[in-house]
């Protein structure tokens, strides 16, 4: 067998996924122009280009593409055999790559990380706050967060919190103005604050009462994809705003804003911690998933 260097082929794998040199680099803890030298030097080696880049993409061949393929499930391999042998140190250490999304990040994972990393000093996180689905394996993540409904079929899955639900809160200075709404039909009458994903898509708007559901799609002064703006537009009478409680819990308790349609509130589970089901998990990823139920069991 040739003698490759095998930093140099999880380099080509690294360029491979993330389809950048500088996000790869970033994930290697090199220079761009490093990793590209080293991969024009694995090139070089092989006798057959991997890559097609320009200035402004990357792009496997057919033949990069055959590499990685067969490369990956490698590479997989020895990652675990690795952490399985690291599992063995008395003190879990090393980085810990979590992907999320930032509701997930605000009211689940925040109040437990400080815990988690003074518990660990030697655990060095990294956490990607993103709402579009991710392949944590491909992308090179130790743990995904995503509620129930967006989790992969081969994932362990660990609960982060009690179940939570949603409230549609108003300024009472609005609800002054417009009135209370007694239906979520009324709802269509009345300003409202749509919430946009990063994919373009505007959910409906959900409730659910004594078994009847209902789904609207009021419209109103903004739609965006970021919950401060939407908050504080609610906050300032603007319209109405459908946030989880957690968000909405502070200036319900102030007065700041109120809930209206309560009872037609959906609930709902909390987000999971999720990852690939795997015979060994890094030190870091074990020990923070036993520090999640362990903080579960005793909330």
């Amino acid at each position: 067998m040739d003698r490759l260097d095998l930093a140099a082929l999880d380099s080509f794998a690294a360029i491979a996924r993330h389809r950048n040199f500088r996000r790869a680099a970033v994930e290697r803890g090199v220079s761009a122009s490093t990793l590209s030298a080293t991969l024009r030097e694995l090139e070089a080696q092989l006798g057959v280009r991997l890559l097609n880049r320009t200035t402004r993409s990357v792009a496997l061949t057919d033949a990069g593409a055959a590499l990685l393929a067969r490369l990956q499930p490698a590479l997989v391999e020895i990652g675990e055999a690795v952490a399985e042998a690291r599992s063995a140190q008395a003190e879990p250490a090393g980085a810990l790559r979590i992907n999320a999304p930032e509701p997930a990040v605000d009211l689940f994972l925040a109040p437990l990380l400080t815990a988690f990393l003074k518990a660990y000093p030697a655990v060095r996180l990294e956490l990607t706050i993103e709402a579009s689905l991710v392949d944590i394996v491909a992308a090179g993540y130790d743990a995904g967060v995503r509620w129930g409904e967006s989790l992969a079929q081969d994932m362990v899955a660990v609960s982060l919190g009690p179940p939570q639900r949603y409230a549609v809160v108003a300024s009472p200075e609005l609800i002054a103005r417009v009135g209370w709404p007694e239906h979520p039909r009324d709802l269509l009458r009345l300003p409202c604050l749509r919430v946009r994903f990063p994919s373009g898509a505007e959910p409906p708007w959900e409730f659910e009462r004594r078994g009847e559901t209902l789904r609207i799609s009021p419209t109103g002064p903004i739609t965006s994809t970021n919950a401060a703006l939407l908050m504080r537009a609610a906050l300032e009478g603007l319209g109405f705003l459908p946030t989880f409680d957690g968000y909405a819990e502070p200036h319900l308790a102030s007065g700041r804003l109120v809930e209206v349609l309560a009872d037609w509130s959906e609930v709902f589970p909390a987000p999971f911690l999720y990852y690939p089901s795997r015979r060994t998990m890094p030190s870091p990823l074990r020990a923070f998933v036993d520090f999640v139920q362990a903080s579960r069991r005793g909330a």
